[in-house]
């Protein structure tokens, strides 16, 4: 495939997004970046992705942090072992942290580099379609605290993003899984928002992803994937740089199930069910939200909950991870994105999705849908 290259304003600061083929070489990390050995390089990935790491930094002795896998180590722990690393490295201020993997990694990676000397270079390399359709784009960072995903964190984009197609040939089916929950939210929230790529045919539609079915790689990377992974870039570059801090209403509507999702990945156990797999079955939760409310019409709900099932998602309430429905009840309570202390919710509308604040619903009314108990 030829390299696509797309630029986003978050705020003040510039971040690059690469699509490409095969993997970077070091030389054009650190020429992209500005960065030269001298002044200190990390790199940072999981077990997972080690051997990727490994590859990518090739006979030079570029310094490694290898971290265990997964959501049980977004925590605390693993981002002291990165800052560790990087003063052993003798990372300075104009050093560079190199983030190789999913969406913890950099998501971890990037909150590392962030707080490091009040902030240092940065450069991720998403190896998974999650990363590449939402977590690696946008600037947010962070780590899981108290039990609540991502309740630490900050935003600070990467200078230059890295979405090798290569990475996706090795890619686990439950990986698939998660990062196809992203690309339906996308389908959810897309619209011509993008003056690149504004042209029906380009949109990251329900229909186009009824037809690519769910994701089988035994003969390549289907190309109408590669073409969504690319709108999904575009759509959330553009989200993001009309609200780079969430400030607005703009960038919330990227919530759209995570506010449920959050809650059930919490009241599961965290590492126990894929983010995408939670975000799926809150946007059922969403939608059925949206129903009762009149704000979702039943034909969209139908739809979205749908293909949602197509990809071999939970959709029914309560959902069988869910062990506690108060434990979820306390987790939703606790979700980061409360504005003056109330939550909000993402629903779908007829277009697109809309904030609704809980002020409008009753705690019992969320259990009901939570639990599969309410009445249309």
């Amino acid at each position: 495939m030829k390299q696509r290259d797309y630029s986003f304003t978050f705020g003040q600061a510039l971040s690059q997004v690469h699509i490409l083929e095969q993997f970077p070489l070091p030389a054009t990390i650190l020429e992209d970046s500005g960065a030269i050995p001298s002044q200190g390089i990390l790199l940072v990935c999981d077990t997972n992705t080690e051997y990727i790491a490994k590859k990518i930094r090739g006979s030079q002795n570029l310094p490694l942090c290898v971290l265990e896998c997964g959501e049980a180590g977004k925590c605390w722990t693993s981002i002291e072992r990165i800052i560790t690393a990087a003063k052993s490295a003798g990372l300075g201020r104009d050093g560079l942290f190199v983030g190789i993997g999913g969406g913890v990694i950099t998501d971890m990676t990037s909150f590392a580099a962030s707080v490091y000397m009040r902030g240092a270079r940065l450069c991720l390399i998403s190896t998974t379609l999650l990363g590449m359709v939402d977590a690696a784009v946008g600037g947010k960072t962070g780590f899981d605290l108290l039990g609540i995903k991502n309740l630490a964190g900050t935003f600070f984009p990467a200078s230059h993003i890295y979405m090798p197609m290569d990475a996706l040939k090795t890619l686990p089916s439950g990986e698939w899984k998660s990062g196809m929950a992203e690309l339906i939210k996308t389908a959810v929230l897309d619209s011509a928002i993008c003056n690149e790529v504004s042209r029906a045919e380009t949109q990251v539609s329900l229909d186009k992803l009824k037809a690519l079915g769910p994701v089988s790689i035994a003969n390549g990377i289907p190309s109408a994937l590669g073409e969504l992974i690319e709108r999904a870039v575009l759509v959330k570059g553009r989200i993001v740089e009309a609200d780079p801090k969430e400030q607005g209403t703009e960038r919330a509507l990227l919530n759209l199930g995570h506010t449920f999702g959050h809650a059930l990945e919490a009241a599961a156990g965290l590492g126990k069910l894929s983010h995408g797999e939670a975000v799926a079955w809150g946007m059922v939760r969403s939608c059925e939200l949206g129903l009762a409310l009149g704000i979702t019409p039943e034909n969209r709900a139908r739809e979205i909950t749908e293909i949602i099932a197509a990809y071999d998602y939970e959709t029914a309430a309560p959902h069988p991870a869910m062990k506690d429905a108060a434990f979820f009840m306390q987790a939703l309570a606790g979700d980061k994105k409360k504005k003056a202390g109330k939550l909000t919710f993402v629903v779908p509308d007829a277009q697109r999705a809309v904030l609704v604040s809980a002020d409008r619903i009753e705690p019992q009314f969320l259990e009901q849908i939570i639990k599969g108990e309410l009445q249309h």
